[in-house]
This record gives structure tokens, sequence and C-alpha cells, in this order.
């Protein structure tokens, strides 16, 4: 991660007395997930640049500090390579004095707008450019950014989630440090600290005197904190009530609307009745992450033997505690199982159910591997039934994406991609399959989800007619 900061004009080198940061030496300071270093790879009388690197530590995040792990994601990600909290948290680090503006002997400085340019390698931008000139444009900014391809070698792909972005104007620098503080992890969306009501007044403190005139000011307050509602009411009502006492037009806080089933509950819903329509007895749940699932298949007596298999022990563990099978008496102990097992490797474990749910799982998984799922599940395993679901890509413009829902994600299936792949797949190992749609849709896209319930046909392919 890099941030640059250049001062053009004269007498440029006194950008280090600003900075409390000196050009003809190089510092580093020491961070929780790694190192930050400043140094000046440019000083003269009309120009001089200042930047802050960060080297984060993939292994030290991936171990988790909080004891918190999300699988394969902290170990294949993007977080040590992009402009995010990491940064802000640096910039806040290194550069504290700075954006307080003090600056005892260079005062009058460091009271006065700059001509200043920073530039942002990196700047996570999935599918929202468009919001870079509206974010940064209205604080006074010139905004340029440069894209790329997200590989050479496969056009195809398109535009990379990336940009590199520069912004310039006459500004103060303690105002572009805290521009920059808080609308970096609003285009990041991914906070690497828990998010709590002292991040309330963090965003108050750091954008006043332009947050609550912004007209992007919802976004950003929502953005920043993470789509908190009752964070972002409070900084909603603090706003309004800031701009009550200097007669300024307020942001609106949020509505809040009868509530709606959320997507994933929509999702395990459809499932669970899936399940139950099939009269299965016996389900094993692969990926089945915390256990959400099977928490819903245990308290239902239709199922007498329940297992789930997940690669992640830590998810299992989390699934352990959902169902409190810590506690748990002999018969529900013999009634559900839970093991470590990756779905493209065949395992005697996974045989002998009479159905098998695989819920938002295969987009993880590398398009060549999907070869070994399927016989791992339909041909090895084979269950009677198979309820899978995964991603609608086509319902993606609804959250603003033109590319993948999660860093994790390695493909997702537009519908006729998806009901392609399925029906080969039933044919090939003797099923059955029927589609239908999770959450609302609509006619242009369908809905956000998209699920697959294979029937096993009677002895098998010849009976398939």
């Amino acid at each position: 991660m890099l941030l640059s900061i250049t001062y053009t004009g004269q007498n440029t080198p006194e950008l280090g007395y600003l900075l409390y940061k000196n050009p003809n030496r190089p510092q580093v300071f020491e961070l929780n997930h790694g190192k930050a270093y400043v140094f000046y790879p440019e000083v003269s009388n009309e120009r001089t640049t200042a930047a802050l690197l960060l080297d984060i530590d993939p292994l030290d995040l991936a171990r988790g500090k909080s004891g918190q792990s999300r699988g394969l994601f902290d170990y294949v990600n993007d977080r040590p390579y992009v402009a995010s909290s990491f940064m802000s948290t640096a910039i806040s680090r290194v550069f504290g004095t700075a954006m307080t503006g003090r600056a005892d002997s260079r005062q009058a400085l460091s009271d006065s707008p700059l001509e200043l340019a920073a530039g942002i390698t990196m700047l996570p931008c999935r599918g929202e450019r468009d919001k870079l000139n509206a974010i940064f444009e209205p604080l006074g900014y010139e905004v340029r950014y440069e894209t790329f391809m997200a590989d050479e070698q496969f056009p195809d792909w398109g535009d990379s989630d990336y940009v590199n972005l520069t912004i310039s104007g006459k500004v103060r620098l303690r105002d572009l440090l805290k521009h920059l503080f808080v609308l970096l992890p609003v285009f990041d969306r991914q906070k690497h600290y828990w998010i709590g009501e002292a991040e309330v007044e963090k965003l108050l403190r750091m954008g006043e005197g332009w947050l609550q005139e912004h007209p992007e000011r919802q976004f950003i307050t929502r953005r920043y904190l993470n789509r908190r509602r009752t964070l972002v009411n409070m900084a909603f009502e603090r706003l309004a009530a800031n701009a009550a006492e200097e007669n300024m037009p307020a942001a609106e806080p949020e509505v809040t609307p009868e509530r709606k089933p959320r997507l994933n509950e929509q999702r395990l819903d459809a499932v669970m009745a899936a399940l139950k329509n099939s009269g299965a007895k016996s389900v094993l749940d692969l990926g089945c992450g915390e256990g959400k699932l099977l928490d819903m298949l245990v308290k239902d007596g239709q199922f007498t033997r329940i297992a789930g298999a997940d690669v992640s022990s830590h998810a299992l563990g989390r699934a352990s505690e959902r169902l409190h099978l810590e506690r748990a008496g002999e018969a529900k102990s013999e009634r559900i199982q839970l093991f470590q097992g990756a779905i493209t490797y065949k395992d005697a474990r996974f045989s002998g159910y009479e159905a098998v749910s695989v819920v938002e799982v295969i987009e993880h998984l590398d398009i060549p591997r999907l070869a070994a799922f399927e016989r791992v599940l339909f041909e090895f395993a084979k269950p009677r039934c198979v309820v899978l679901t995964t991603p609608n890509r086509e319902y993606n413009v609804h959250y603003g994406i033109d590319n993948l829902r999660h860093g994790d994600h390695r493909f997702e299936w537009t519908r006729t991609e998806f009901q392609s792949w399925a029906s080969e797949t039933a044919e090939r190992f003797g099923y059955t399959v029927q589609f239908s749609d999770i959450g609302e849709s609509d006619e242009s896209c369908g809905a956000p989800t998209q699920m697959g319930v294979f029937m096993l046909c009677n002895g098998g392919r010849s009976q398939c007619a």
C-alpha cells in the first residue's frame, strides 16, 4: 500500500515541517500488522513528495489476533496490497500531529491552503468509479485515476476492481489527511477492526467542517460505519443536531421499514423446504460453515441423522458452539456429527445420507476443481437428493457490482450458465434437476440466489427418460 503527498509551489521542502517528518531521514513505524515507512522520493524547492508505504504481514493477518477466521479468505485475499482501513490507521499513527493542524514555527503555512496532490495506489473501486468524482470533487479536488485490465492474458475478464487514484487541489494539509482517513475505507468496504460507537465519534471528529455539507454524506456515513444501522442513525442524528445549530441542510435519518427476511434467511428457508419435500431423514450439509442450516435441521423432527462437513476447523468450532454439542446428551450426540473434510476429495464419510445440501459453496472453488466436486458428490456419495444454491451474477447490478460479490468467489454464474452446468451434471450422473429462484426477483435479472434440486433417478441413468 502506497500513499504519496506532493506539494508544489515555493519552499516545498517545508512539507517536512508540516508532517513532522525529516526529508533527509527515512523513518519506520511499528503497526499491529506490519510496518509503515516514510520517505521522500523527491525534494526540491518547487516540488516535494512524501511517501507512506505500508508493509502488511499476510501471515500475521491470517493468524487472526482476535481469534476470528474466515477460512480460505484469510490466506488468499487483497488485504496486504490495497488501500484500506490499514492505510487510514497508518495515516493516524504516522501523521497524527499533522492532522491536528499544529505546526509550531510553521503555523501560518499549516493554516493556509496549499497546492497538494495525493496519490493512492490500488484503491478498491468495485463498479463505483463514478463515485470517485462524486465523493472527491465536492471537496475541491481534481480527480484522475488509472485503470487496468484484470488480466492481460484474459481480456474478456474486463477491467480490474482497483484503480490508482490521484486527487489534487488547493487545500490545507490537515484537511487532505482527514479526507483520506475517512474516505479510503468507504471505497474498500471492509475494516480490519471492530466497528462500535467510538467509530461514530471518530467519523464526526474527522468529518467536522465538511461531512454534513457533502452531497454524498449518507453514502459516506453508511459505508464508513459498515452499514450498521444503529450507528448510522446515531451519526445522522448528530449531524442533524450540528446542522440545526448552524442552520444548514442535514442528512435525513434512515427510515426503518418493516423488516423483510434477509436473503440468507430466505435461502436457508428454501433449502429446508426442499429437504423436507424430498422426504429425506438423513442429511449432510457440505460446507456447513458456522452451522446455521444444521441448527434448523436439528429443530425439525423429520431429520433423524444429521452431519456437517467443512474444510475450516474454526468454522466447525463455531458450529459446535451454536449447536451446544459440548453439553449435548447422548441422544443428540448420536443424531448430529461434525467433521472436517473437503468437497473436492473422495471421502467415505460423505456416503450413506439420503440428502446433501451445498449452500453457497461451489462458487468458492476454482473452475478446474468442479469436475472433482461433481464426482465426489454425484458419483461417489450419490445421495438420493442434492440441494445446491449459488449466486446469480446477473443480479449483481442491483448491488452496484460489475464483478463478483465476494473476494473469495472464484466465479459466479448467470442463470443460463448455472442451468447448463446443472443439467449436464444431472444427465451425466443419473439425476433430474429442477430450478427455482430465491429472493426478490425482476424480469431482467432474476433473483439474487439460484437453487437446483437434484433427484436421483430410480435405477440410475437408464430410468431418467
